[in-house]
């Protein structure tokens, strides 16, 4: 039996106090399961943003999505996730992944490090975590690498699946959806991979655009035309893109549950509005 849906919404724009405070109430109010914060150096810094939503909602989960590991040294954030969790009474969810904007680490004046080197400072952010953190909290990675998704499958209470990949040589954190053939194919080898675990993973998807429409094509059209050789038919059919009326956009979701698993959803702040009808709908379903 599937598990019910989750639903999150990312907020990215920074705010001030009350501006804040009322879309993290606005966002409890339509229903959103999960409060989360992102890890980039022009978005809000993640937990003291999460504790000022905890002060005003009492039902959402609160979460980092994700955590750039290469910003943390692993004995200072047992530090700040174990002192958010406290402040959150027990409400905080753990998201981590490795970063892919080399810019940002440029700007801070900290290494990047090769795909291997971010990889394995994850992993030994992870086992740290564990021995450091007297009450562990739930856990999501995310990522697309062979080694990336071993770590998941091995570590992750929530494994998380964006369905895109870096441009390569883009040092801006440029991405481009996955093909549905190389998308199932990572899910397929995360399966392989989890194949032993006691209990099964929650499977997260950012979804990177809700559009409302009688006119699937004409949405999606902007998208096509900065992927090389992407189709409309193509962009229609991508997991990321929930696009049509209403009850369209349901049935993809639930398509998309029946298929591939995926249970928790996360929009992004900009198409919280749009997909709150969804949410009414599906919650908990």
């Amino acid at each position: 039996m599937a598990r019910p849906f989750r639903f999150g919404v990312s907020l990215i724009d920074p705010a001030p106090a009350e501006e804040w405070r009322a879309k993290c109430r606005r966002a409890e109010g339509l229903g959103y399961d999960v409060i989360l914060v992102p890890d980039h150096l022009d978005m809000p810094a993640p937990f003291p943003a999460l504790v000022a939503a905890a002060a005003v909602t009492e039902r959402p989960r609160l979460g980092t999505f994700v955590l750039n590991a290469g910003f943390w040294n692993p004995a200072l954030l047992a530090r700040e996730v174990a002192t958010t969790a406290a402040l959150t009474d027990g409400r905080l969810e753990l998201g981590l992944g490795t970063g892919y904007v080399q810019a940002e680490h440029d700007t801070a004046g900290l290494p990047f490090g090769s795909p291997r080197e971010r990889v394995d400072h994850l992993r030994r952010t992870v086992e740290e975590l564990e021995r450091l953190l007297d009450d562990r909290v739930p856990l999501m990675i995310g990522g697309n690498g062979e080694r990336m998704l071993r770590l998941t499958a091995e570590y992750a209470d929530i494994a998380a699946f964006t369905g895109a990949h870096l441009v390569p040589g883009n040092t801006e954190g440029k991405l481009v959806p996955l093909g549905n053939e190389d998308f199932e194919a990572r899910l397929v080898r995360y399966r392989t991979l989890a194949a032993g675990r006691e209990e099964p993973a929650e499977l997260n998807l950012l979804i990177q655009m809700v559009v409302v429409t009688d006119d699937r094509a004409a949405a999606v059209a902007p998208l096509v035309e900065r992927v090389r050789d992407a189709t409309v038919e193509e962009a229609l059919d991508l997991p990321i893109l929930l696009v049509g009326t209403l009850e369209q956009i349901t049935t993809q979701v639930l398509a998309q549950r029946e298929k591939y698993g995926f249970t928790y959803l996360t929009v992004l702040e900009p198409y919280m509005e749009a997909f709150a009808p969804v949410v009414a709908e599906l919650s908990g379903k």
